[in-house]
């Protein structure tokens, strides 16, 4: 073996750098739910910014430096705080906001998000069953994107203000009544983020037949 690893030190060099590279600097992540919808989708595999927000040391969520400061409307990829699961979804409260649901209305203290008229359409919710979609673009402050709301589908769609403490985020799915996110785990520390989701890799239609969506290939995350 160690002579092996004399013959290919190049190799297992670059190995090794490309490795600390993507704990430390760049990931890619794909994405096996609906629960983005319709930003980010099932198949699709999204560049995660690692640098975005801190320096860690690999593997751990220790912070060595801090890179940047978590906004509003940035998709993240973070571990659950429930169990550790690698996830995907929005920041909506920052630290110090107060955050409410009313019927599927978002609002960010004391003031209602905006949203455009609905369009319709039709979501698969499991396999062979679809219900009817409203597609919305959703405004909160200066950031806006697309989401959508389910029909006849049970969620917590409503729920009490929840101010959010110092050092922790609030997370939403955009696919609202189909997402396990901040409404059901609670908060999420800082030092769980992982990075930012910028742009989409590639793109596979996963429940058809792994068909290339080659118009999503390099797509950026709004």
């Amino acid at each position: 073996m160690r002579k092996w690893i004399r013959s290919n030190r190049g190799f297992v060099a670059f190995m090794l750098g490309f490795g600390i590279f993507r704990l430390a600097v760049a990931d890619w992540n794909p994405i096996p739910s609906e629960s983005m919808r319709p930003s980010v989708l099932e198949g699709d595999v999204v560049f995660v910014d690692r640098l975005a927000y801190d320096l860690k040391m690999p593997l751990t969520d220790v912070v060595v430096l801090s890179t940047g400061k978590p906004k509003r409307g940035d998709v993240v990829v973070f571990s659950s705080p429930k169990d550790g699961t690698r996830l995907i979804k929005r920041i909506v409260g920052l630290p110090g906001d107060l955050v409410e649901m009313r019927d599927e209305v978002l609002f960010i203290n004391g003031t209602a998000a905006r949203y455009t008229e609905p369009e319709s359409g039709q979501e698969r919710v499991e396999p062979g069953v679809e219900v009817p979609a409203l597609r919305v673009t959703e405004t909160i402050e200066q950031r806006a994107h697309r989401m959508q709301i389910l029909e006849g589908v049970q969620a917590r769609n409503t729920f009490s203000p929840v101010r959010v403490p110092e050092a922790h985020y609030l997370m939403l799915g955009d696919n609202r009544d189909n997402s396990a996110d901040s409404r059901y785990f609670g908060l999420v520390p800082r030092h769980r983020l992982i990075g930012r989701a910028t742009r989409i890799l590639v793109s596979a239609d996963i429940t058809g037949h792994w068909q290339p969506r080659w118009n999503r290939f390099g797509q950026s995350i709004d």
